[in-house]
């Protein structure tokens, strides 16, 4: 595997996460300590010597993003485990650290990472390298959906069809096109009812207030991961009620300030914008 098969952002996206553990007051949105070990004995130095960087208000804003949407993901996964989910499937995992970290009502779930084969290669050198072990309930699925549809491959890798499942997939939709997504959420709504997708999505950058998010898209073009679409919360919600999912809940900026910021720090903003989205069969 060579580095350049790996994702650049799934990289830029722990460093995100390690520098809410670094730099952030508690109570954090997310406590995440592997998210440091992960990324090696270098990271905290690296952190540090970019400090103003990672201070900066457009990275402060892009980090809370981060990592209030893997907290409401795995606040939907406890909710979801209570109510007979068995299967818990990362799609784009990246560097994704909640198998290493996972609580004890997560033992009895059977956790897949789906990614990319050189970005999973690259975490687990990583791994490797931090001394971390797998669990044993995690497994990671290699599928690249150039090559294969989503259904295909997690069948391929021994996830069972006829089991409730919680999809976790952020910080994807965006790097795929119409199709692609529409295929990917086919594929989910395969899986029993009551089944559930955590996914974000990019509102248009035309209808922001700033000029962050066009900015935050000019930076991963230029990492060769350009922005591809892009819905409004009402476009992201007539696609899903069209592959067959009943029961949505979009993140507003309000629920979001009340569940998560309101009382701790005020280090980091709460979202302006919806761009998470909670939906069951």
């Amino acid at each position: 595997m060579a580095d350049r098969e790996a994702s650049h952002t799934a990289l830029a996206t722990a460093y995100l996460r390690a520098a809410h553990q670094l730099l952030d007051a508690p109570p954090r949105i997310l406590d995440d300590p592997i998210a440091v070990r992960l990324l090696g004995n270098a990271a905290p130095q690296k952190i540090h010597d970019e400090i103003e960087r990672y201070q900066s208000a457009p990275a402060r804003a892009l980090r809370s993003h981060v990592v209030l949407r893997s907290r409401y993901t795995e606040d939907c996964l406890q909710a979801a485990q209570q109510r007979g989910i068995t299967q818990y499937i990362i799609l784009g995992a990246g560097f994704d650290t909640f198998a290493l970290r996972q609580p004890a009502w997560a033992k009895s779930l059977k956790i897949f990472e789906v990614d990319h084969p050189g970005t999973q290669a690259l975490k687990r050198s990583h791994l490797a390298a931090a001394a971390l072990e797998m669990p044993a309930n995690l497994a990671f699925a290699q599928i690249d959906f150039e090559h294969e549809s989503l259904l295909d491959g997690l069948l391929r890798h021994g996830v069972s069809l006829d089991e409730p499942t919680l999809f976790s997939w952020l910080g994807v939709t965006m790097y795929l096109n119409e199709a692609a997504i529409d295929s990917a959420l086919l594929s989910v709504a395969a899986f029993p009812s009551g089944s559930e997708i955590v996914l974000t999505f990019l509102q248009p950058p035309e209808s922001a207030s700033d000029a962050a998010p066009a900015q935050l898209a000019g930076r991963v073009a230029g990492a060769g991961e350009p922005f591809v679409s892009y819905f409004e919360p009402e476009a992201m919600a007539e696609k899903l009620t069209g592959a067959g999912f009943t029961k949505l809940e979009f993140l507003s900026p309000e629920d979001a300030d009340t569940k998560y910021y309101k009382h701790r720090p005020t280090d980091l903003p709460v979202p302006r914008r919806t761009g998470i989205v909670s939906a069951i069969r």
